[in-house]
């Protein structure tokens, strides 16, 4: 039996108020831009944003199986199997089972779907990837140090007060070490 989730923290003070503001006006930012760029990436190539997001994770990780394109993707592996079935009718990826297990199918770019990636300038994520990097060695450590904490804190408020557990994917943000 797990320990009872923290008490909720007390309201925010008046002074630090515009701050959680503009803070929360920055991940908001974040948050929807990102989603429209890979829409509109996504657009310009006649696919979904999901799919450019998994063409683009498997031209630059290489072949993955179900499950960890579903873990990269935080999405849970119902959800990916539509996805990769769409994918597979327009020829873009192809299912191939592992050698070595036969349990595990492996979802591998096919030559057209190569040239898609190809063809798209920019995966979104390395946009926001090379912003991050401007910053200092000390500004990343701080800057995961607070995400963590934050991350943490969602997951113990949504259990809280949605009821949700940790058994799906896509929990806000969190890594696997927090799951």
């Amino acid at each position: 039996m797990s320990p009872p989730p923290p008490p909720p923290p007390p309201p925010v003070s008046p002074d630090l108020k515009s701050e959680v503001d503009q803070v929360l006006e920055a991940i908001i930012y974040l948050y929807t831009e990102s989603r429209r760029i890979t829409k509109e990436l996504a657009k310009r190539v006649d696919l979904t944003g999901p799919q450019l997001t998994v063409v683009k994770l498997l031209q630059t990780v290489g072949d993955l199986s179900l499950s960890e394109l579903s873990d990269k993707i935080r999405a849970q592996n119902s959800t990916v199997t539509g996805i990769i079935d769409r994918m597979e009718r327009e020829g873009l990826v192809v299912r191939e089972r592992s050698k070595e297990d036969r349990r595990v199918v492996h979802i591998k770019l096919t030559p057209k779907g190569k040239a898609l990636a190809d063809d798209i300038p920019v995966e979104p994520m390395e946009i926001f990837k090379g912003a991050l990097e401007s910053l200092s060695v000390q500004e990343m450590r701080d800057l995961m140090r607070i995400m963590t904490k934050v991350a943490k804190r969602v997951k113990q408020i949504v259990r809280r007060d949605v009821g949700e557990t940790d058994s799906g994917n896509g929990a806000a943000g969190a890594t696997k070490e927090e799951k």
